[in-house]
């Protein structure tokens, strides 16, 4: 199977660079993936497609601001982004320029808040960073760090929780689980409201989520990890729904890989907590997940596979060409779509 199989043409004025007005007042595409039906509404219809009985389950990761901007001591400028906290003030992180920070350099951010020094260079040219501060560390981050926006959003964010979720909970994000970001609280009342269960996974989404598919054969990617974890009385939520005969509808391509990673071969989970490679493009056949809350994705990328999978790369790939055609926005501030 070759990556170029998940092409689509895409012109750049659909790659949504700011958040819409209103949460759930993006568009939402409705795709039925057994009779190939296509449908156009507006993101507060999604409870319209839920059922009493069905279970939602949504990732409660929380973005941290973790681009940050300092100086060497010789006042040259260098970036940061934290990647992964490694062990207590030890983080893995992405350096600009990388060719200046050698092991032993010192940063400083935010005059003084915060101080860095380079203990190590990381396979991949990352570096393993020790970090000296007086307070907290995340209040630190709150006044100097910067939301971690993808490369190809170009517009300042104005408002840093409009790339997070409204029901965000645990610290550890590089980057926003972005089909949650269509939620709005009074929209998920009327959700439980109408008796559908949600549940909560956490996984922290890495910045290898935006990395590019370099192999020519989809097969032979090598897929990033990421941490997750599942608490007891989540998972029962999740079993229930199974048990009953209702679906299981992931928020996200982050929640789906949770489940699916977890699920047993009757779909399933437990209470869990590992890391997760899980690749899921064509042929691979679901245990958990009924039905999928996501957005837009990259051409080419391992997300746009992983929808591919469930819905038919065929009927994917023409719902994208329409969802162009009719100027959907696109990727993490861009519009939703339902395949059910």
């Amino acid at each position: 199977m070759k990556v170029s199989d998940f092409n689509y043409e895409l012109p750049e004025n659909l790659i949504a660079q700011v958040p819409i007005e209103g949460r759930d007042s993006s568009r939402l595409m409705v795709l039925n993936k057994t009779t190939n039906e296509i449908e156009h509404k507006i993101f507060k219809d999604i409870i319209d497609y839920l059922q009493p009985g069905d279970c939602l389950v949504r990732n409660n990761t929380k973005v941290i601001p973790a681009r940050l901007y300092g100086k060497k001591e010789t006042g040259a400028n260098i970036e940061f982004l934290l990647l992964n906290n490694i062990e207590k003030d030890i983080w893995e992180t992405i350096v600009r320029p990388g060719n200046k920070l050698h092991t032993g350099t010192k940063v400083i951010f935010g005059d003084g808040l915060l101080e860095a020094k380079v203990l190590d260079t990381m396979p991949g040219g990352t570096r393993k960073v020790e970090f000296h501060y007086k307070g907290i560390f995340n209040e630190i981050l709150d006044k100097i760090g910067l939301m971690p926006l993808p490369p190809y959003i170009h517009e300042t964010l104005k408002e840093k929780d409009r790339y997070q979720t409204v029901y965000a909970k645990f610290d550890g994000s590089a980057a926003a689980p972005t089909a949650g970001l269509h939620f709005t609280n009074d929209l998920l009342e009327k959700i439980k409201e109408k008796g559908i269960q949600i549940a909560n996974v956490t996984l922290h989404v890495g910045i290898g989520t935006f990395r590019p598919v370099k192999e020519e054969e989809v097969e032979k990617h090598d897929m990033h990890s990421e941490h997750f974890y599942i608490k007891k009385e989540d998972a029962e939520k999740i079993n229930n729904a199974k048990r009953s005969g209702h679906r299981v509808i992931a928020v996200g391509t982050t929640s789906c890989r949770v489940l699916e990673t977890i699920a047993d071969e009757k779909g399933f989970v437990k209470e869990t907590e590992g890391d997760t490679k899980i690749f899921i493009y064509p042929g691979y056949k679901f245990k958990c997940l009924d039905a999928l809350i996501t957005n837009f994705h990259l051409p080419q990328s391992t997300l746009l596979m992983l929808v591919s999978a469930l819905a038919g790369k065929e009927f994917i790939l023409n719902a994208y060409n329409e969802a162009v055609k009719e100027k959907y926005r696109f990727f993490s501030f861009g519009d939703a779509m339902f395949i059910s």
